[in-house]
């Protein structure tokens, strides 16, 4: 089990899926956790499952797009806890599933305004704090998607790869300052987000699992492990790093 004893960690798009298992896994690791979530009967679930095993966890509403409610969500973290730790960069939009010519143009701004704008704002009023902390970790959700491509899926692979370019960016400016930043590149996940769009598509599942080489879809809980291990000081001497978590659909 990774430490993360009284430090105070945000997860944002920890209403679900792979941002609410993180949650409980840092939870139980012993961080004070701020979820953050545009849902907020799913953001109230995740707080309530953490203090039902004991954990501390607070809730606030945050539309990532908005960098007022960014700043306000780390606001409310060192308004609870004193201090910003670590934050897990969770919350994005998944793609239309359609060819690039057939998007519009606000489909494609809502995948870079969510996906890599709202990453930005969180890591610059995160960053913002960690320096007054003197230090902190940050993990951000990329993709395979940010190193790859797959078809039908143009504004969301541009959002992600914008998102590796930022977390390298990131840990390059602040390497020196105490602050790790690193992104995970999950694949095919049983996320509700997946498990929704597989409900409406036949053979989507089996498509999906054809092309991952361990032969399986991967669950939540594996990606969030990987996230809290980076969270911690076990990974004290990563940053800059992309970690695929992916079956092994980016060794092809």
């Amino acid at each position: 089990m990774y430490n993360l004893t009284g430090k105070s960690i945000i997860i944002t798009g920890g209403g679900s899926g792979m941002g609410r298992e993180a949650a409980l896994l840092a939870a139980k690791a012993g961080a004070r956790l701020t979820i953050a979530d545009i849902g907020v009967e799913g953001g109230q679930e995740t707080v309530r499952l953490i203090a039902a095993a004991g954990g501390t966890a607070q809730f606030i509403r945050t539309n990532i797009a908005e960098e007022a409610q960014a700043a306000a969500m780390v606001a409310a973290a060192v308004s609870a806890y004193g201090r910003l730790d670590g934050a897990f960069n969770n919350a994005a939009v998944p793609q239309n599933s359609v060819a690039l010519h057939e998007l519009t143009a606000e489909q494609f701004r809502r995948a870079m305004d969510i996906n890599v704008t709202g990453t930005f704002f969180c890591m610059k009023h995160e960053i913002i704090q960690m320096l007054k902390n003197g230090g902190g970790a940050i993990v951000n959700t990329a993709s395979a998607a940010g190193v790859t491509a797959f078809p039908a899926a143009c504004e969301y692979v541009t959002s992600k790869h914008a998102v590796v370019g930022m977390t390298k960016a990131g840990a390059i400016d602040y390497g020196t300052q105490g602050i790790r930043v690193n992104a995970i590149l999950p694949g095919a996940t049983l996320t509700p987000m997946l498990t929704g769009a597989i409900a409406g598509a036949p053979g989507l599942e089996q498509y999906l699992i054809d092309q991952q080489p361990i032969g399986r879809l991967g669950l939540p809980a594996e990606i969030a492990t990987a996230a809290v291990w980076l969270l911690s000081d076990h990974a004290s001497f990563v940053t800059g790093a992309s970690f695929a978590i992916d079956g092994g659909y980016t060794a092809k």
